[in-house]
């Protein structure tokens, strides 16, 4: 007998009850649950009858599209382990997570048929692929094996922004209980049209509000990719009543020429992670009259954590809120040398202040695959060590104040670059910031500011330094600031950190920078 937890039993569930309900569009192209169903079982029966059995790994290289949905309800339906791999990373990389995952089939779109076949001639091993293509409805008796809780459904690569990539495994019940948690907090009912332009090689192309969808009977509209202008058009055009993105999605929608004119009016809230959205660009929004719900989470907790409450969305602009239901959260006190690392004792901070977010519950992962030393590492007495820096306040709201590992020192006090790069971002002629550390003769570090403007925008570095130092205490002033025309992202849509790093200490070294 199957968990109560599978989420194999979602769709044939839901196909019962609503067989004739959209599920999702695509193309043009509108697919019913019933049609869904019967392609996914369809699918589960061809993947059994090619010799695939319980726990083996089916590797997917495409964009989003409705065969690799149906790819995941017949891998969750057969007891497989999906692995969505990121179509924008290099054979190289993606012959590593072949690998590494032990993927025992690869299916691949159409239009990364030669990337495919790159990353295969990198491989070792027997490793199948095929096209991903159109599934036949067939006439089949296969029967669903039993599929437990814990079972692995996905594996998720993080963006590797040191060293490897490592293949965070999702069970079953990570994804129920994320699922659930998010219904109770920023709900999703049968009436409501669900955008999505987030990738299904990142967990938030599942685990944000698609598969929360399809478990409640909603449509979703599946765009294969990002344009800005184009999501501004589908959400007047299908009437989209939510969709989650990164800052960087709702940043190039604000800025497109159609954003003042676009009719919004179906918006009932967007959901926003990947990082901690800029207060200008929230404002924005709320100018057209959207309730944007900023939130946290990461792949290693499937990956819901925190989000503010549509009634909090004005009072705590900026916050990543309050933790979902059913999640735990908790603040890991850091000083010293426990800023470097992760090996310390487990204080918690009980009062209001800054420290490392840990989290606890049903949907932190099981563990990296085949690394039980990272595991052990990111998983301490049940709790998951993020590496981020959160601030609470008095009322219990979490504010990300950035990773730890890019946390400088300066002048003996510790700097968060996203407080920073907060700040620099609310200058009315600033559309982006980012900041790193870099060292200093006297202070040992500063702060490495890369500005992007807006459009037909002149600013000085001389009046920029002038409005950080009205706004933040002079060891957080940056001590360089650079214009760049724009700031590098990872496949993810996460900054480049690690990118934007090398570039300022190579700059610092041979002398480079508007602000020495």
């Amino acid at each position: 007998m199957s968990g109560v937890h599978s989420i194999g039993s979602w769709l044939p569930q839901r196909a019962a009850l609503t067989p004739g309900r959209v599920a999702l569009e695509f193309a043009g192209e509108q697919v019913t649950y019933q049609e869904l169903l019967s392609r996914s079982r369809s699918r589960a029966a061809a993947f059994s009858a090619a010799g695939l059995r319980h726990g083996d790994r089916v590797a997917v290289l495409a964009q989003n599209c409705p065969e690799q949905v149906e790819v995941f309800f017949a891998c969750a339906m057969a007891g497989l382990v999906l692995v969505p791999l990121n179509w924008r990373l290099r054979a190289t990389e993606l012959a590593y997570q072949l690998r590494d995952s032990g993927a025992s089939l690869l299916l691949y779109g159409e239009s990364y048929a030669e990337l495919a076949g790159d990353a295969l001639a990198e491989c070792e091993g027997e490793l199948e692929a095929e096209p991903l293509v159109a599934q036949e409805t067939l006439e089949t008796d296969w029967t669903a094996p039993g599929v437990e809780d814990d079972d692995p459904l996905l594996i998720i690569y993080t963006s590797g922004t040191t060293g490897h990539p490592k293949g965070a495994v999702l069970s079953h019940a990570n994804t129920f209980w994320t699922n659930l948690s998010l219904d109770l907090t920023a709900n999703v009912d049968s009436s409501d049209i669900v955008l999505q332009i987030l990738p299904q090689s990142h967990v938030g192309g599942w685990n944000v509000q698609p598969l929360l969808a399809w478990w409640k009977g909603a449509k979703v509209v599946l765009e294969p990719g990002f344009d800005a202008g184009r999501v501004l058009r589908i959400i007047e055009e299908k009437r989209v009543t939510t969709m989650m993105g990164v800052p960087t999605n709702y940043l190039l929608m604000a800025a497109h020429e159609d954003f003042a004119t676009a009719d919004l009016s179906s918006l009932r809230q967007l959901v926003v992670g990947g990082a901690p959205m800029p207060v200008a660009l929230l404002d924005q929004w709320l100018a057209r009259g959207v309730i944007v719900l900023q939130g946290y989470g990461l792949s290693e907790a499937a990956p819901n954590v925190l989000c503010v409450p549509s009634e909090y969305a004005k009072e705590k602009l900026g916050s990543a809120g309050r933790p979902y239901m059913h999640v735990e959260v908790a603040l890991r006190r850091l000083g010293g040398e426990e800023a470097d690392s992760r090996d310390g004792p487990l204080v918690f901070l009980r009062e209001a202040g800054s420290g490392e977010l840990l989290v606890r519950g049903p949907n932190v992962f099981v563990g990296y695959w085949g690394n039980p030393e990272a595991t052990a590492r990111t998983l301490r007495d049940g709790w998951l060590l993020t590496g981020d820096v959160a601030e609470r306040d008095d009322d219990g709201f979490y504010w990300i104040r950035g990773r730890i590992k890019e946390m400088y020192i300066s002048g003996g006090e510790n700097v968060y670059p996203a407080e920073v790069a907060e700040v620099i971002s609310g200058h009315p002629l600033v559309l982006q910031a980012a900041v790193v550390g870099v060292p200093h003769p006297r202070w040992g570090e500063t702060g490495y500011a890369f500005v992007v403007l807006k459009a037909r925008s002149a600013l000085s570095a001389e009046e920029l330094d002038a409005y950080c130092r009205s706004r933040l205490a002079t060891f957080k002033v940056p001590g360089h600031y650079s214009f760049v025309p724009e700031l590098p992202y990872l496949s993810s849509g996460k900054l480049d950190m690690r990118g934007l790093g090398e570039t300022a200490l190579s700059r610092v070294g041979d002398g480079s920078g508007s602000k020495g």
